[in-house]
Parts: structure tokens; C-alpha cells; sequence
């Protein structure tokens, strides 16, 4: 049955897949998006379906809201200030827009008078900052976030904090507890509480999608803080080395966007789901070093990445997925494998002619002291 649907931030990269893959499905579907500058550079995108409704606003303003809910039934909440650098040093705009434009959404959803039927949440597994370790001796433990002298000293593996040994990462599930390391991070970590929250107080289904590291076609090229996976190919494309941070060995997530979409979708059609939390990604570790070196081989590129041996403030050592819940309460399964994914990924990024801003975006950092 066909259903009138509003996602924010639809304009945006992983918007604009789900809200193709809607309109495929039959959906009505409207988008709320304000264009912001660092990723639309020339307004509307080419790419944005020509039959979803387009409102340009900002989650913010309480009236574009309250036009944009209008009739609607599911509501997809992408919309998001991203990247956990910037968000250091711009705390304002990420938890206005993170944070208020949220409160302005839930205010409008109790505000007017026909109900929605679903909330689905665009969250980050930023909210879990250290991933989950093995300790030989003292088993599963959560460490705290590695402290700048550790850092400084280029010690970039945590130790158990019981007993001070090394650790071995394993799979993070979702009852890790939460560790906010950036301002970005603690953004989201608002979004996810107040949204499942106000899904229990007023008996709305809500559910919350924890990403990890998302890849694929309409990734903002020119936003130094867009996903590292593009960051690293406008570098390859500019002639010039990703530069990696710490020694390259720290472990991610990688899933491919259409594994995300698949994700909401059963989040809209399935309620075993509905109030919880759930990590979507590939279940699959892989190196920065690795992505790099895949980005290459797809690439056909001679250029080495770069191992800066920096560190950034607000990163973590090793964080990747453990889905079983996805698979259990939603159906999850990912389909796309990073090698298969990024060829794809690269066979875009051919029609593509993106600007390498990375340098910018690190020399930032180092001016309020967020590198060394």
C-alpha cells in the first residue's frame, strides 16, 4: 500500500538512494533539505529523483517543519550536520541542527493532529566511541578513550583498563555502553534518545539505524568531511596520497549505501524493531590502510597513501559491527562486499571532478589544536 513519506535531509547522500528506492516501491515521497553549501555546491543535485516533492528548509525552523509533515505517514529523519573533526570546532551548528532541529521535529510530530505511523533515525555508531576488546584475563571490557599523552606518545592500541594488558578488538554489539567522543557523536547520541523516547511517551513505533561507515555513488566529493572512502578517492584523483592518520591498522565498518537503504526499508515495513536501537553495517572489519589500498586496485592507481602517524582528536582505535540484531529483528542481511561495492563506487567517481580538500580540512584541526 502506497504511503506519503517524508525524509529529511533527503537531498543528501543516503536520502536520495532511499528516496529512489521508495518511489520504485510506489511511495509518495516529499523531501525537506536546506542545500547547505559544503555539500550542494550548485543547489539541487542532478541526481534527486524528479518525482519526489522537494521543500527547501531547515529542520530548524519550526514552519518549514510543520509544512513538510503535512499529510505525511513515515517519517525518515536523515537530516544531520556530519563529520566528527569539524564538529570539534563548530559545537553550535552541530547541536543546532543535531540536537534542536530534532526537538523541532518531535515538537511538530506532537503538535499536529494526524499521527505518523513509523520514525525511522539516521544514527552513527560514533555514539559507541571505543569499540569492543578481549582481555585474556579479565574477558569482554569497554575501554575508555585513549588520553592525549598516550596519543602524543604514538601508543595507539588501548590497554585493558583492569589489569593493563593488550587487547583484542571483537565485534561491538548494541548493549556496549555509550562513549561519546566528539561533539558530532553527542549529537546523535541526543537524536537516538529523544526520538526512541519520545516513540515509548506517546506510543509512536520508532526506530533507530546506528550506521557505520557508509560508501557509494553521491558521496559529497568536496566536503573534506564526507566518508573516508571518498575522501581518500578525490586524492587519488587529484594525483596526490590519502593521508591516513595514526598508523593505518585502526579497524572499521564499511557499509555499501544500498545495504543502508535496504535497512530502512524493513525498518518501515517490519515492528519487531520498532524501539530499539540497531547497528546496520557489514559485520565485516577492515584497515584504513586496507581502504586505501582497495581504492587503489580499483583505481588503477600507483599512489601510496600516506601514513601521517597523527592522531585526531575524537577518533577511536578499532570500532566494527556486530549485526546479529539487525539480522534477528529486521531481516538484515548486507549483500554488497567492499571489494564488489567500491568498483562500483569507482566507476562513478570516473564521471566525477572532484576537489581535494583534505589539506584544508587537517590544517583546520591543527588550528585548534584537534591534530598533532
Amino acid at each position: 500500500m502506497a504511503k506519503n513519506i517524508l525524509i529529511t535531509g533527503g537531498a543528501g547522500f543516503v536520502g536520495s538512494h532511499l528516496a529512489d528506492a521508495l518511489l520504485a516501491a510506489g511511495h509518495h515521497v516529499r523531501i525537506l533539505d536546506n542545500l547547505t553549501g559544503q555539500v550542494h555546491r550548485n543547489g539541487i543535485p542532478e541526481y534527486l529523483a524528479d518525482g519526489a516533492e522537494f521543500i527547501q528548509g531547515d529542520v530548524r525552523d519550526s514552519a518549514a517543519m510543520r509544512r513538510a509533515l503535512a499529510g505525511i505517514e513515515i517519517v525518515f529523519h536523515m537530516a544531520a550536520a556530519v563529520g566528527v573533526g569539524q564538529s570539534m570546532y563548530e559545537i553550535e551548528h552541530y547541536m543546532g541542527t543535531n540536537t534542536q532541529g530534532t526537538a523541532v521535529l518531535l515538537q511538530q510530530l506532537l503538535d499536529r493532529r494526524c499521527r505518523v505511523e513509523k520514525l525511522v533515525l539516521a544514527s552513527s555508531m560514533s555514539i559507541y566511541g571505543e569499540g569492543k576488546y578481549l582481555c585474556v584475563p579479565c574477558g569482554s571490557v569497554s575501554p575508555q578513550l585513549r588520553t592525549v599523552d598516550q596519543l602524543r606518545l604514538k601508543q595507539w592500541e588501548p590497554n585493558c583498563p583492569a589489569c593493563g594488558k593488550a587487547l583484542t578488538p571483537i565485534p561491538t554489539d548494541e548493549s556496549k555502553p555509550l562513549q561519546c567522543s566528539s561533539i558530532y557523536a553527542l549529537s546523535k547520541k541526543d537524536q537516538e534518545e529523544m526520538c526512541l523516547l519520545f516513540g515509548r511517551t506517546y506510543g509512536l513505533p520508532a526506530v533507530a539505524l546506528r550506521y557505520f561507515n557508509i560508501y557509494g555513488t553521491r558521496q559529497a566529493l568536496s566536503n573534506p568531511y564526507t566518508g573516508v572512502a571518498a575522501i581518500f578517492a578525490s586524492r587519488f584523483m587529484n594525483g596526490n596520497p590519502p593521508l591516513i592518520f595514526e598508523d593505518g591498522a585502526q579497524l572499521r565498518d564499511f557499509v555499501s549505501v544500498e545495504d543502508v537503504v535496504r535497512a530502512n526499508l524493513l525498518a518501515m515495513e517490519s515492528s519487531e524493531a520498532d524501539g530499539m536501537a540497531l547497528n546496520i553495517a557489514s559485520g565485516e572489519p577492515i584497515s584504513i590502510r586496507e581502504v586505501a589500498a582497495e581504492l587503489a586496485r580499483a583505481m588503477e592507481s600507483e599512489i601510496v597513501a600516506e601514513l601521517t602517524q597523527k592522531y585526531r582528536a575524537g577518533d577511536v582505535r578499532h570500532c566494527f559491527a556486530d549485526i546479529s540484531a539487525a539480522r534477528k529483528f529486521l531481516g538484515y542481511t548486507p549483500q554488497v562486499r567492499f571489494a564488489d561495492g567500491v568498483k562500483d563506487l569507482v566507476g562513478w567517481l570516473c564521471l566525477q571532478q572532484p576537489q581535494d580538500r583534505a589539506a584544508e580540512a587537517v590544517a583546520q584541526l591543527s588550528e585548534f589544536g584537534l591534530t598533532a
